[in-house]
């Protein structure tokens, strides 16, 4: 057996006999490798292969935790030692029942006759068929996108990143709301683009934000199903934005990620076409792992985009579109997205049924909550707490563009257990909040 592999097995043992418990942490692997004499990379396979055995999980950003043990333990979730742990870290709406609907629309892709066109590449306008689709879906409350305006790109962070890098050059300004998609900071780190936080009300963004400070290059905002708030910008709020990024003459990114669990608002776009870039994707729509994007762009600035999709290889294959294409025609993602819609209602009302005595901020179309945590818990505390419960949350800091101001809260992502299990989990999160710290079980 190889030397690793042996050292997994006496970690195992530790855990077998309750000398690690669930939710312990792991030495970091460098220590790790340190204190047992072995290399680092001995010591990455190690832990890899805990995690293979169910025996750890890595959380990002926080290390690596025991998951499962024999014998008696603490969680107070009552599921088998090897059940995998209760993701409220992160959405991915998948349906038990869309695999079937895809694979019916996939059929009539690999025939050879069809298969030779699909192996072709393809720009970031994609097809004409493609972009005639797309524009149907996005439509939204009244707004419907010329098809001709369509781009894709390969998934929604590859829309946001081009997007970004068509209208903020290294080393410029770009605004986004003072809790954000995580994903954003790290793209404007790679572009080198500086985030501004912007103040926020209940609400949303201030429009007078936009004027303070220098000049920004653009804006990133979600108005429709704000992550991790929750929040949708209520139409005074939106006219009032909108009149904003106008008069300071800026462009606005508008992702719309989660914009089709509201179909009856329409974007900003409608508002000031000429400044507004919506992008979108079929990542919640349909799963992250058949995705395509979607970026509207006002037409002066198309150009820049397509090329900016080109340039960070961010565009769309050929297979992808076309598959994509089919179920947008055919209704597929349509029917997905209905049965979403009714999934992300559902799910909610578990929310409130669980979770309805705490401050929570939330939107009954939505697929995650924001949670303000009661004194007094941190939220760094509580997200150790859960782990050690097999639950992943994620703390407010991860949203967090300045470090001088992170809330005591938490956001949870509803969307990828199933519900039996989120009640359950929910359950559990509300015993944790509703003891003090010390009585949690952490040292």
């Amino acid at each position: 057996m190889d030397d690793y592999r042996a050292i997994a097995d006496q970690i195992a043992a530790d855990v077998a006999a309750g000398r690690l418990r669930p939710g312990d942490r792991l030495p970091p692997q460098r220590w790790f490798a340190r204190e047992r004499g072995i290399a680092s990379s001995t010591a990455a396979r190690v832990y890899g292969e805990l995690v293979r055995r169910g025996l750890a999980v890595g959380e990002v950003g926080r290390g690596t935790f025991v998951r499962a043990a024999t014998g008696p333990v603490d969680p107070a979730l009552a599921e088998p030692a090897a059940a995998a742990r209760v993701d409220l870290e992160l959405n991915f709406p998948v349906l038990p029942e869309q695999a079937g609907l895809l694979a019916k629309s996939l059929a009539s892709l690999v025939r050879p006759d069809v298969l030779e066109a699909t192996l072709r590449p393809v720009g970031a306008a994609g097809t004409p068929r493609a972009r005639q689709a797309a524009a149907a879906l996005v439509a939204r409350g009244g707004w419907a996108p010329d098809p001709a305006d369509l781009l894709f790109a390969g998934n929604g962070r590859q829309a946001i990143a081009a997007a970004i890098a068509a209208l903020v050059p290294p080393g410029e300004r770009l605004g986004v709301e003072r809790l954000t998609y995580p994903v954003v900071k790290g793209i404007a780190a790679r572009l080198g683009v500086t985030l501004v936080p912007l103040a926020m009300d209940e609400a949303g963004v201030i429009p007078d934000a936009l004027a303070e400070g220098p000049p920004l290059r653009a804006i990133y905002v979600q108005p429709t199903l704000h992550n991790p708030l929750g929040l949708t910008m209520p139409d005074k709020r939106r006219a009032a934005l909108a009149a904003a990024i106008r008069q300071q003459g800026m462009y606005a990114i508008e992702d719309s990620i989660y914009g089709f669990l509201r179909q009856d608002l329409p974007p900003l776009a409608v508002l000031e076409p000429e400044r507004v870039m919506v992008v979108d994707s079929l990542s919640k729509r349909v799963a992250p792992g058949l995705t395509l994007g979607f970026v509207v762009p006002p037409r002066r600035i198309a150009t820049d985009v397509a090329a900016a999709l080109r340039s960070g290889t961010w565009m769309a294959t050929r297979f992808a579109l076309d598959a994509a294409t089919c179920w947008m025609n055919d209704g597929t993602v349509a029917a997905i997205c209905e049965a979403k819609r009714e999934d992300a209602a559902a799910r909610q009302r578990i929310v409130a049924d669980r979770l309805g005595a705490f401050d929570l901020r939330t939107d009954p179309h939505a697929y995650h909550c924001w949670w303000e945590l009661p004194e007094p818990w941190r939220a760094d505390t509580f997200v150790a707490a859960a782990a050690r419960r097999g639950i992943a949350v994620t703390p407010a800091g991860s949203f967090t563009v300045s470090a001088g101001h992170v809330p005591n809260a938490v956001r949870l992502a509803l969307a990828s257990p199933p519900r039996d299990v989120l009640a359950t989990a929910l359950d559990t999160l509300a015993q944790l909040a509703g003891h003090a710290p010390e009585d949690s079980g952490l040292e």
